[in-house]
């Protein structure tokens, strides 16, 4: 099979690989549509947690080529997505309901071989049925998923006056799903212009190139999704007292911010991370599959796995309208 590795940060290949064999309990995903993150690109250039080599890719969907013994609920030609965190299930997080938080968790992708290859292996518990849903739809299921645990932390209520920070396709993907947990209003800031222009037709009620002119002390909820340090530093001084802040982009690894203290105690703020998803698979299935939450818009780039290269630059430097970019490894 076709795969792409990592060998080292900023060093990636295509190489041909021994086609894996499922072992009991394991599942051969033949990948059909693997979409490129945030997370894929601070894996690539060393900022992220795993080894190297690596074969990336933990957003991704297909058809079951082979199953395991002891494998129940697939069979060969289903068609499904992958959660891509594995726990043990065993250790005191796991057992208390922490699953995110595994002391010994594994990542398909991260820390496993991932769906940027032809064929990946995964434990039939990673394994979340698709549907009838596009390959390319289908690919959203992780980032949906996420997304999904984000806002449940936030507790969005009826009417909330909401602040996004980022207009990529997680921000979108927040913008959305805020919208249907009732928010009455989002404003959106975000310097890309393509991207404003998907958050104006995804319902933002009102939009900005940059944070100069916005209303300080007024946000029931602020949401970073860039994972700019810069922007999480300013995100508590236009939360509303008594609001809550949501730092849901990825930064760098090892920056710092700084943050007023007295101004979180005066105002009596909520400050929140997200980390992954828990358990959200089967809910983020259900909202594409119900067409309330449209994701095959924000596709904006189908690649092969040959043009990893040209797909991360164009990530990186938010070139070409970029949105989600996604690779095709089985694509004939």
């Amino acid at each position: 099979m076709k795969a792409l590795i990592i060998e080292r940060p900023s060093s990636a290949r295509v190489a041909e690989l021994p086609d894996p064999r499922p072992a009991d309990g394991e599942v051969l995903i033949r990948v059909m549509a693997c979409g490129i993150c945030g997370t894929d690109v601070h894996i690539f250039q060393g900022e992220y947690l795993g080894g190297y080599p690596i074969t990336p890719g933990h957003e991704f969907s297909g058809v079951v080529e082979a199953v395991g013994a002891g494998v129940e609920r697939f069979r060969v030609g289903d068609r499904v997505a992958v959660e891509p965190n594995i726990a043990c299930n065993n250790c005191p997080s796991c057992l208390n309901n922490r699953q995110n938080f595994c002391e010994r968790w594994q990542a398909i992708g991260v820390t496993l071989p991932g769906g940027m290859a032809e064929l990946v292996v995964c434990p039939e518990s990673a394994v979340v049925p698709a549907g009838a849903l596009p390959f390319d739809k289908a690919a959203f299921m992780e980032p949906l998923s996420c997304v999904i645990h984000g806002v449940e932390r936030a507790r969005c209520r009826p009417g909330d006056r909401v602040l996004l920070l980022g207009a990529g396709p997680i921000g979108i993907l927040l913008l959305r799903l805020l919208l249907l947990q009732g928010a009455s209003e989002i404003t959106v800031v975000e310097r890309n212009a393509s991207r404003l222009s998907v958050a104006r037709r995804s319902g933002a009620a009102e939009t900005r190139a940059g944070t100069d002119g916005l209303t300080t002390d007024f946000y029931d909820l602020v949401v970073d999704a860039s994972g700019a340090p810069a922007l999480e530093a300013l995100s508590p001084r236009y939360a509303r007292a008594g609001g809550t802040v949501l730092f849901f982009g990825v930064p760098p690894a090892g920056k710092t911010i700084e943050i007023e203290p007295f101004a979180l105690f005066r105002k009596g703020l909520t400050l929140l991370g997200s980390y992954t998803s828990l358990r959200n698979s089967y809910q983020a299935v259900a909202l594409i599959e119900s067409g309330k939450l449209p994701v095959e818009d924000l596709v904006s780039h189908r690649l092969p796995l040959e043009e990893f290269g040209r797909a991360i630059e164009t990530i990186r430097k938010g070139t070409e309208d970029a949105m989600k970019v996604m690779l095709f490894p089985s694509r004939t």
